[in-house]
This record gives structure tokens, sequence and C-alpha cells, in this order.
């Protein structure tokens, strides 16, 4: 493609795929999107992640723009877990932890029963210091995990247990996206949630959600939860410890267990947690870095950082697993994408 270099970014790895456009930031993103959608589908299947670099992608608008020309099925944070701000019509802000805190690798919306298969994030700002947004491929992740680990989190499945209190973790109206309760029970019944008023002011919620999924067009099977994030050992042994004494462990935040309501192995949690940490890459955002994601094969992170980072997010193309029966058949370059993942697997 000319005025392009078109590469992987690191050698032993198949993602990023680098697009780095040579035309000095004057190409539009949006419109070479729209005019080489097949190309980055095949892409995006075949590398799991792409890397637009190049393109003149500074503003809240540009990146609407080119989410808005990837997918007309844009997809909102209701049921959040982390709190965001909706900036413009499709995108919002990454998670807005605080700086020093770094986000573990996951899939996004793992811990639900549908979840986006694309997800696209924009550095309009890069962090003075570090704030790398780590990826790992699902694939080697996967292959990483004990055969038996995997087995127990695909038959047993993954329960998720969050309790929502005045001034703890982000408030039931952040989540749900609304202040009306009646609205919330609603939700819950829609989407196979349980929820419970323990108290005037503390609200229950429970899940059971898969421990394994299948990629809808590959058909490979991937470990896909966030038992690793929920889990209170995610907090570190000392804050673990605090937290439960602070609230019971019948009333943590945000915990995970074994669908059937087990606790969790440790031993089955640990796999995960090195498996995401041996096959983590990163690179330096540059200003108008675009990178888009198939949320299935790849997991992301966030690094800790110093200075003003900003960094935008979309998600695109909810997925029900449910309803697998009704796709579409996979394109030719699907089927390619496929057989060269048979291949090397």
């Amino acid at each position: 493609m000319e005025g392009f270099t078109i590469r992987p970014m690191f050698a032993n790895s198949r993602l990023p795929l680098l697009i780095s456009s040579q035309r000095g930031g004057s190409c539009d993103l949006a419109q070479w999107v729209r005019e080489h959608r097949a190309f980055i589908d095949e892409k995006l299947l075949t590398h799991g992640a792409l890397l637009l670099r190049g393109f003149p992608v500074f503003t809240v608008e540009a990146f609407d723009d080119f989410a808005a020309a990837i997918s007309p099925q844009s997809v909102d944070y209701v049921y959040r877990s982390t709190p965001r701000t909706a900036v413009g019509k499709k995108v919002f802000t990454a998670t807005e932890y605080p700086a020093a805190q770094e986000i573990p690798l996951h899939n996004e919306c793992a811990y639900q029963l549908t979840w986006p298969l694309k997800l696209a994030f924009c550095c309009i700002t890069p962090a003075t210091e570090q704030g790398e947004t780590p990826l790992a491929d699902m694939r080697r992740v996967t292959a990483a995990i004990s055969a038996e680990t995997l087995e127990r989190y695909s038959t047993r499945n993954v329960r998720y247990v969050r309790h929502y209190m005045p001034f703890i973790d982000i408030p039931w109206q952040t989540v749900f996206q609304t202040d009306d309760r009646e609205v919330v029970k609603q939700f819950c019944a829609d989407h196979d949630l349980t929820c419970e008023w323990l108290s005037s002011d503390t609200l229950r919620t429970t899940q059971v959600c898969q421990g394994v999924a299948h990629h809808p067009v590959t058909g490979e099977r991937v470990l896909f939860n966030q038992a690793h994030l929920f889990h209170v050992s995610s907090l570190g042994a000392a804050t673990a410890k605090s937290i439960i004494q602070t609230f019971g462990a019948d009333r943590l935040p945000r915990n995970s267990f074994y669908g059937d309501g087990e606790p969790l192995q440790q031993q089955d949690l640990d796999a995960v947690r090195s498996a995401f940490q041996r096959e983590a890459i990163q690179f330096p955002w540059q200003r108008g870095d675009v990178l888009l994601l198939d949320n299935m094969q790849v997991a992301h992170g966030r690094r800790p950082f110093r200075g003003p980072r900003k960094v935008l997010a979309a998600l695109f193309e909810n997925h029900c697993p449910t309803a697998r029966a009704t796709r579409k058949p996979a394109s030719a370059s699907a089927e390619r994408a496929k057989e060269e993942w048979s291949v090397s697997a």
C-alpha cells in the first residue's frame, strides 16, 4: 500500500500490526478506514491488534469520526466496573483510576454475559513517563495455562459478587447509569443478574458468567473472564486482609468465585496472572496513535504514569454467545485467518 509502512511491531509476536502513514499527517483516518474496511477486518482478525500511527487524530471529534467509520454498532458502558466519562458521541475516557495504580491485563467486559468484539483507544496526550497500554495475545495466554485450570474455568464458570455502598468503589448510579432503582431492577432481570438491597444504601448484585469462550469467527477457545481482577487477592495480601476486616468477607465491594459459589483456587488465579505477566508486550504511546483490538484475541491493561495522560476509548459490536447460531457465515478472509490459526496453534 503506497504511502504506508505495514509491519509487525515486534519480531516475536503477531501483534500489534503497525500501519504507519508516511503522508505527513494529511491522511484522514476515518476516510481511510471507510476505503479500506476489508483490509482492516482481515488484518485485525489475523493479528488481533492494529496500531494506526501517523494520522492526525488529535481531538475527540477526530476519534469520534474514526469510531463511526469502524462500526455503526457502538456499545455504551452500562454495568460498569470502572469510572469513565463520556466525551463524544461514541467515545469515553479510558479508566480514570489514579495515575499511580496499574490496571492488570484483561479482556473488556469479560465479567458480563455479553461483551464488545472490538475496542479502540486513542492517545490524545501521552504521559510524561510510562502510561503504556500493555497487550497480551489470548491465544498464548490460554496455551500457557494448564489444562486442569482451564477446565475448571470452563466447566464451573465464574461468579461475580459486587456490593455497592456509599463512598466505596463506584456507586450503583454510575455502574448502571441511572438514579432509578426500578431501572436497575429491570436491567438485572434482563441480563441474568440477581440484585438485592441489603439496606437502604447497600446493593448486592451477583452474576454467573463464562470462564472460557469461543471466538465467533475463528472458533478458537480462549480464557475469557475477569476472576483475577475481581478477586479480593488482586489487591495484595495486606490490603485484602484490611478490606475483609472492614467490610466482612460476605460484603466486599467486589469478589469472584467459581460459578457454584465455592472459593476460587489460588493456583488458578496465580496461573492466570502469571500467564498475563509472561505474555505482556508494550510500546510507548505517541500523540495521535489509534489502537484497534479484537477483544477476544487480545487483552489490555494500563501501566502507572506521570504527567497529563489522556487516552480515549470506544467499544463496538456487542456479542451474545447464545445468539451464535444466528450469525452469518465467516467471510473468505475470516476462513483464511481461521486456517492460519489452526496451523500455528
